[in-house]
């Protein structure tokens, strides 16, 4: 079978519907993808969209984007909830099947350089596809934001693209490239308008912090922030390694901090798409948690239905499975499944 990636790039534009038309056009103007998911928020004033195809197709698509949006998006004049470090903030590729992660970080520096060479945009390289240690950490690539690009250029010169802050830079910002398995993008939906106790929930859940037991939860990266168009504060989470800590794991602990501090997780908003394998093992658990310990007959539709439940998926908008699985979205059969 032909290799598939996934591609997921992050534009700082989710308030324009034309100029987000625009940037979708794009990508589906290269034969060979196919667009999964739109995800646009206009308090973050960002949109995540994600397609997949072969790989070739896949970066030609990419490129094409990136340079819809270096024309359409300023971000001279960008303000959103969500950090960011240019029109293009960051772009994974996912290996999904039949291709090595080796081969996609390929995939990813060869798309790095050339938007650097032909858009002269400064790129760093991330995750699997980095060139120095410390910038695997996507955190660490986007530190300063676009308000310190200027001195970030000087400092710490991209992998490629323009190295100096000038007026062509200013407008596009600069882009994060990388390669990197699946993420679950997540937002747990707080009864509080609070952002400091979404923060402090934050702090006590993700990977650098440590919980009350001592122990961490292995790559788990979260924020907390105030949502107008919800009128909710929401722990903003993204799980980098799902066989490490899953969506569950996750979900309780954030419940458990949340009630120290007086307040309720009313449900969770997924961020495009996730793995059905994720939410499947989600339904297993919440199962043998009500005692149902024989799990041989029951079906994945049942496990679906249990973890959109106990997750509370349904709070803000309907939980379309078929809508918001990766597997159903790409018509991909159980044994191809990504991992």
């Amino acid at each position: 079978m032909n290799p598939l990636i996934e591609c997921v790039p992050n534009f700082s534009e989710g308030r324009d519907l034309l100029k987000i038309q625009q940037i979708v056009k794009s990508i589906e103007s290269v034969s060979g993808v196919k667009l999964l998911h739109i995800d646009s928020g206009a308090d973050a004033n960002r949109t995540v969209i994600t397609f997949a195809g072969e790989p070739e197709a896949v970066c030609n698509a990419a490129f094409e984007a990136f340079k819809t949006a270096s024309e359409i998006i300023d971000m001279r004049t960008h303000h959103g909830k969500h950090p960011r470090i240019g029109s293009v903030d960051v772009c994974p590729l996912i290996p999904v099947r039949d291709i090595s992660m080796e081969d996609t970080v390929k995939y990813a520096r060869k798309l790095a350089e050339r938007t650097g060479n032909e858009l002269n945009i400064p790129v760093y390289c991330y995750e699997n596809a980095a060139f120095v240690p410390e910038r695997k950490n996507l955190a660490f690539c986007r530190k300063g934001e676009y308000e310190l690009l200027k001195q970030k250029l000087s400092e710490q010169k991209p992998d490629f693209g323009a190295d100096i802050f000038t007026p062509e830079t200013a407008k596009t910002g600069a882009t994060i490239i990388g390669a990197r398995n699946f993420l679950i993008a997540v937002n747990f939906n707080l009864n509080t308008k609070s952002k400091d106790t979404a923060s402090l929930i934050a702090s006590g859940i993700r990977e650098k912090s440590q919980n009350s037991s001592g122990a961490k939860l292995k790559g788990i990266r979260a924020i907390g922030w105030y949502i107008a168009d919800f009128d909710i504060a929401q722990v903003s989470v993204n799980l980098t390694d799902i066989n490490a800590t899953p969506l569950h794991r996750v979900f309780e602990e954030t419940v458990k901090r949340a009630r120290q501090l007086g307040v309720d997780v009313t449900g969770t908003e997924i961020v495009g798409l996730v793995p059905e394998k994720v939410l499947l093992d989600s339904g297993r658990y919440f199962l043998l948690q009500t005692g149902n310990e024989n799990q041989e007959y029951v079906s994945n539709e049942l496990l679906l239905q249990t973890a959109i439940e106990k997750l509370g998926l349904n709070d803000l908008s309907p939980f379309i499975p078929n809508e918001k699985l990766f597997e159903r979205k790409m018509n991909l059969t159980p044994d191809r499944y990504p991992q």
